[in-house]
């Protein structure tokens, strides 16, 4: 099974690569299915139910989320109906939608996606890798084909996942930071790994908000809003091919696609 994650899309300019871009990718890579972090999709921050709708018509499957994903108070009616759109596993049980479900492929092949956010230097939930485990336990189950984004902000911290659920899942994939990272690899028991798959937005930024603005934040300290940049607009991810039977990975390749129009 041939499947694509892409990186935290940002943004107006972010949901313009995907409509542009994703087909042709779907094309080139005879792809199965197509998941997305989307947490930063609707104005920089947060997800609304129109934003949704039109990354699922875009061709994206699966929507995964993490700390944003509260930003924008519609979330919490789309959530918990959209079965479609992860939020951090181990949020408490009370907070609303799901952090684990089992979806289908067009021709009916089931792949599990989890979605769970780190603790280093960002806000103390439940540990990614018990939460983690336990859902694996139960995807399992059904499928041998799980997929795991890890929202979070330390790499240690990514890494140690991927080798504990190594032969566990068939990807441990990072996102939060929006800079890809150039360890892709598959794990000797068949995970394949990456600490961070990078970015769907504008390149010409810092990490797709306006430079100047970014700057007047770090060299004042003191409050600024932070706006979406625009240039160089480019689309990061992986993709990944994953044996139906077995749940390993075969491989694992970084992309990087830039707007024809930038």
């Amino acid at each position: 099974m041939k499947i694509l994650f892409i990186g935290d899309i940002v943004g107006s300019p972010g949901r313009r690569a995907v409509k542009q871009l994703l087909p042709g990718l779907i094309e080139e890579h005879s792809l199965d299915f197509v998941i997305a972090n989307a947490e930063n999709a609707s104005g920089g921050s947060g997800i609304v139910p129109k934003v949704a709708e039109e990354l699922f018509s875009f061709g994206v499957d699966v929507l995964t989320s993490g700390d944003h994903i509260w930003k924008k108070k519609e979330i919490f009616e789309l959530i918990s109906y959209e079965k479609r759109i992860l939020r951090p596993l181990n949020f408490p049980a009370l907070a609303p939608g799901r952090g684990n479900s089992i979806f289908k492929t067009k021709d009916g092949r089931k792949v599990g996606v989890i979605n769970v956010n780190g603790r280093t230097f960002m806000e103390a939930l439940e540990s990614p890798f018990t939460t983690t485990l336990v859902a694996q336990e139960e995807l399992a189950k059904e499928t041998k084909i799980i997929i795991v984004d890890i929202h979070a902000e330390a790499t240690s911290e990514k890494i140690a996942l991927g080798w504990y659920l190594d032969g566990k899942v068939s990807a441990v994939l990072g996102t939060h930071t929006h800079i890809q990272t150039a360890d892709e690899k598959v794990l000797p028991q068949g995970t394949a790994y990456i600490t961070d798959v990078g970015m769907c937005g504008p390149y010409t930024s810092v990490i797709g908000r306006k430079v100047d603005q970014v700057l007047e934040r770090f060299l004042t300290s003191i409050p600024v809003r932070f706006e979406v940049a625009e240039g160089n607009i480019q689309l990061h991810g992986v993709v990944l091919d994953v044996d139906d039977k077995t749940g390993r990975a075969g491989s694992i390749a970084r992309i990087q696609k830039k707007l024809s129009d930038e």
